[in-house]
């Protein structure tokens, strides 16, 4: 860790107005980059998918529920998992607080994920969330999005995510760490993290997290907009806060979990 710089209040205000003006700058740069999101160009979804909710099941359009536009998150929670993968929970944590605020300015919100629904339900009755939370298990809809892949896909190295291929994993991955699998700016023990979802590494990283956007035009559904990885960096609530603590992330290894198991 290193060892704080201290001063006066004279030497912090001058050192702080010189941040400020960088901030300043990643602010307009990131509406800027917001602006180039809005202008991709929209894809229309020709598939039907079908997926489980407490309402049954539905169609993608009725998770617009008369909204224009939806979010997806695209919650690690694969068909073998017995609970949610912890960093996709501590990202529903925030979530959970704000999408109502989102569902009153024309954009619906749902988390989808491979898991059977029952188990989505069983383990979000235990974290005590809101949201409403879809299952994909009988659809393309994970793989099509690129957020599942199968184990052929992940011997033969033809996983694609995140934009990028990954090099073909031939050999038994459990316990070990993953090429190229980012948790937050470092290649944590991804074993570590798979075992809280009580799978092993190689069926843990079949499942990923990401965020996709849709919209509803005339009654056809375009995607617009999806990222993965890093790139959900900034809806990681935890994050955002340690960036403007003292020491910052000051991580090493896997140090988060599942909020009810602190301290267990």
């Amino acid at each position: 860790m290193t060892t704080p710089m201290t001063g006066t209040r004279e030497d912090w205000l001058s050192a702080r107005l010189a941040l400020l003006e960088e901030e300043k700058e990643l602010t307009r740069r990131s509406d800027e980059i917001a602006e180039h999101r809005r202008q991709l160009p929209w894809v229309k979804i020709s598939k039907q998918y079908q997926l489980q909710t407490d309402q049954g099941t539905v169609p993608l359009s009725a998770l617009f529920r008369g909204r224009s536009q939806l979010l997806v998150y695209h919650f690690m929670f694969g068909t073998d998992y017995t609970a949610g993968c912890p960093s996709c929970s501590s990202i529903a944590d925030g979530f959970n607080g704000i999408f109502v605020h989102l569902e009153n300015h024309d954009v619906a919100f749902w988390a989808v994920s491979r898991g059977p629904l029952a188990k989505l339900q069983q383990f979000k009755k235990r974290m005590g969330w809101s949201f409403d939370w879809a299952s994909s298990a009988e659809s393309d809809f994970n793989h099509d999005f690129n957020v599942w892949f199968t184990p052929k896909e992940q011997i033969n190295g033809g996983i694609e995510y995140n934009y990028r291929r990954e090099p073909p994993m031939p050999e038994p991955l459990s316990g070990k760490t993953v090429q190229q699998w980012e948790l937050k700016g470092s290649e944590g023990p991804v074993a570590q993290i798979a075992s809280m979802t009580g799978t092993d590494v190689a069926t843990y990283t079949r499942d990923r997290p990401g965020v996709s956007a849709f919209a509803m035009r005339d009654g056809e559904i375009y995607h617009t907009y999806s990222s993965y990885a890093r790139g959900l960096d900034g809806l990681w609530g935890m994050y955002q806060w340690l960036d403007r603590a003292p020491l910052g992330r000051n991580e090493e290894g896997v140090w988060w979990r599942h909020h009810d198991r602190y301290g267990v």
